[in-house]
């Protein structure tokens, strides 16, 4: 598995009061304090300050109006979020999500392009093709175009996006006062795109990006979503709890990265990761059971019908676990599909079991433990090709996150897995893509 130079790579999800749901209601949170820009930055500087590789915010379009009794849904806008924690860090990326079923590829490029320049070379995308019916009527639909047409759509999209971030040539900025020439009209260039979905002139009315082009990151995981990811991301987030299936996973989008003519080595593989860090398992496990008893059922029901597009509040909590449909008949997040069948096929589980032993991280690895049991997991699932790192999503922002970084960090540090300095100026340097 080893190859030169590869190390492990973490990227840390932000979120208000962490990535449990029962989170905000736990002691150690000050609720007065999520929705503040100064408690982002904070974690923000002190991921830097452990060396984490990039932040992460997830995004969403749309809202159901009984989940806001049940705690803090995304919050702000990402672009606008990273913008403000650019200002007070470094060398630390910056990852947003922005959708391409529901944006225009010239709006996309301007703003990430702006985002690099802003944070000086630290900016990634994630794209998203958004698989949720509600987000739909925000903007004027009636229907959730298909997942084949979405995704074809991405496609696209990415295609456009590169375009313009390429409409300038890297030595494009002349700056000369002597001779009045800002920049050379000859290496800036219009696009003139006429595709299936859009048709864009250009050129971006912003110089080239730091970086060329800011990274790009997928998350899908049918096989339209890894076909997408295989052509043109860098780092893909991914869902799967069991190392049996990152490891198919891994060496599926591997396999088909290469068909793509590309090096296998150019795109990393980053799982979820769900974490409790205790001093001692014990402590752990006290934690995580604190936690249980604080999310709410209901709000888990809406998470798991939004994301299959299936409405599971019409089915009794203690009967077995609804049969699911086949995959084509499903309009939603067919990453979730596919892990909610495999696991529903092979435990027998009734709806409230499921959602209490699994949809805790909506599927995701989880583990609750002290720092030497988390990197054990870690530095297998690394060692062994089920992951080149991981997105890491502590379950609770206040004190989970100074845990990780404070216990895990150090202890992957020692045994060699993760560096103790950032290798360039820009996340692509970092990531050494």
């Amino acid at each position: 598995m080893s190859t030169t130079n590869r190390r492990m790579i973490l990227n840390l999800m932000l979120h208000n009061a962490g990535s449990h749901r029962g989170a905000w209601r736990h002691a150690s949170t000050k609720v007065e304090e999520i929705h503040d820009i100064k408690h982002f930055q904070r974690l923000a500087q002190k991921a830097e300050a452990a060396r984490i590789d990039s932040l992460f915010l997830a995004d969403g379009l749309s809202v159901e109006v009984k989940a806001v009794q049940h705690g803090p849904i995304f919050g702000f806008e990402p672009l606008t979020l990273l913008s403000a924690i650019a200002a007070v860090t470094e060398n630390i990326g910056l990852i947003a999500t922005m959708s391409t079923s529901f944006n225009e590829p010239y709006n996309v490029a301007r703003l990430f392009a702006s985002l690099d320049h802003i944070s000086g070379g630290r900016a990634g995308w994630n794209m998203v093709t958004t698989g949720v019916q509600r987000t739909a009527h925000n903007f004027g639909m009636e229907q959730l175009p298909s997942h084949s047409h979405r995704y074809a759509r991405a496609q696209e999209f990415a295609d456009v996006v590169l375009k313009l971030w390429d409409s300038w040539e890297e030595d494009a900025l002349v700056q000369d006062k002597v001779s009045g020439i800002y920049a050379n009209a000859n290496k800036v260039h219009d696009i003139h795109h006429q595709g299936t979905y859009f048709t864009v002139r250009g050129a971006l009315n912003i110089m080239r990006p730091p970086q060329g082009r800011p990274i790009l990151v997928q998350a899908g995981a049918s096989d339209e979503g890894k076909n997408l990811a295989a052509r043109y991301a860098e780092l893909i987030f991914t869902v799967q709890h069991t190392i049996e299936e990152a490891r198919l996973f891994y060496q599926d989008v591997k396999a088909r990265t290469a068909k793509e003519g590309r090096s296998p080595d150019s795109i990393k593989i980053l799982p979820g990761l769900h974490v409790i860090v205790g001093a001692t398992e014990a402590e752990a496990r006290e934690k995580a059971s604190e936690l249980s008893e604080l999310g709410s059922i209901e709000r888990s029901v809406m998470s798991l019908s939004n994301l299959l597009g299936i409405d599971f509040s019409v089915y009794a909590l203690d009967d077995p676990f609804p049969e699911l449909p086949e995959s084509t008949q499903v309009n939603a997040y067919q990453t979730f599909y596919q892990m909610v069948l495999n696991i529903v096929q092979k435990e027998k589980l009734t709806l409230r079991e499921f959602l209490t032993k699994h949809w805790i991280g909506n599927g995701q690895l989880c583990i609750a433990g002290t720092a030497e049991q988390i990197a054990d997991v870690m530095e297998e699932w690394y060692t062994t090709g089920a992951a080149d790192g991981f997105s890491v999503m502590p379950q609770l922002s206040f004190g989970g996150v100074e845990d990780f970084l404070n216990l895990v960090v150090p202890e992957l540090q020692r045994r060699g897995l993760f560096p103790e300095s950032y290798a360039g100026g820009t996340l692509r340097e970092n990531l050494g893509l």
